[in-house]
């Protein structure tokens, strides 16, 4: 102990640790919220695809939401799953792959919005095509039925480019070898909405695509959600830079989080490295 008295200070001794205790476990717990919550997404998607018809579900598998929630989610799974164990066991390797990934899903999400931006017109495009991908399944998949509906009340629409994309559904299709008791119509909800009525007729969009644009805008909404969801996009981009700035605020806090924690446990490394080349020093 000769020289650390005459040096006023020595190295840290044993019981001394680099490691906060306040980042391990606020990345800990961050961690296992998000964990917890992608075992249910992953469980609700399951959920949802054993419910469906085995034909039908394979028939849409590319525009179907369960597919999405379930890849979500276990992509969500495996990132915060290194997180948590990787911050309670002090894990560097997984910390590091916690850290690699989250700044990879960051980039992806930045990289996609500059995109789209610059892109707007090809994104256009690959939006047309997922949104006739989905009118074609349109009664494959209840899900899918459930979430078309949805957006064509919400934003007062009809179709992709206009009510006459339901032509490609082959329900709603107007060929005349079409047997389906739906043929020409387009889903209920088109229609125009009566605040006075009780109960909902899903039949107000019988042979709507048989009329003319004038005669079909007394009854349905006659314009695309394409043309409505563009608009709506210009006339929120306050809303939507904060959703977007809300996903990436925690990605950014536990990337900063993992990196200063593998920084701490690297430090509390090299402290015991010291220590135990040091104690068989006789002046320590």
């Amino acid at each position: 102990m000769a020289r650390r008295a005459a040096g006023g200070a020595g190295p840290p001794g044993d019981d001394f640790s680099f490691v906060s205790p306040a980042v391990k476990y606020v990345l800990f717990f961050f961690n296992m919220l998000f964990w917890m919550i992608s075992m249910v997404m992953v469980a609700v998607g399951v959920y949802a695809r054993l419910l469906k018809h085995a034909e039908a579900a394979m028939a849409c598998l590319a525009v179907d939401p369960a597919i999405l929630l379930i890849v979500v989610g276990v992509l969500t799974f495996l990132i915060t799953f290194c997180g948590c164990v990787g911050s309670l066991r002090e894990n560097i390797c997984l910390l590091q792959a916690f850290s690699i990934c989250l700044t990879i899903v960051f980039l992806l999400q930045l990289a996609a919005g500059v995109l789209g931006f610059i892109f707007s017109d090809k994104a256009r495009g690959q939006v047309t095509e997922i949104i006739n991908g989905a009118i074609v399944h349109y009664r494959d998949d209840l899900d899918l039925q459930n979430l078309i509906d949805f957006g064509q009340k919400e934003f007062s629409c009809c179709g992709g480019i206009s009510y006459k994309d339901w032509s490609q559904n082959m329900y709603f299709n107007c060929t005349t070898t079409n047997p389906s008791r739906e043929r020409c119509s387009v889903p209920f909800s088109c229609c125009l909405r009566d605040t006075n009525e009780t109960v909902i007729n899903t039949m107000c969009g019988q042979g709507m695509q048989a009329m003319s644009y004038l005669e079909a805008s007394a009854f349905i909404y006659t314009n695309g959600c394409i043309d409505k969801l563009v608009n709506w996009i210009h006339s929120n981009l306050f809303l939507l830079g904060g959703i977007t700035l809300g996903l990436a605020v925690p990605q950014l806090v536990g990337i900063l989080l993992a990196q200063i924690l593998i920084n701490q446990i690297r430090d509390q490394i090299k402290l015991q490295l010291y220590n135990q080349q040091h104690r068989t020093d006789p002046w320590y």
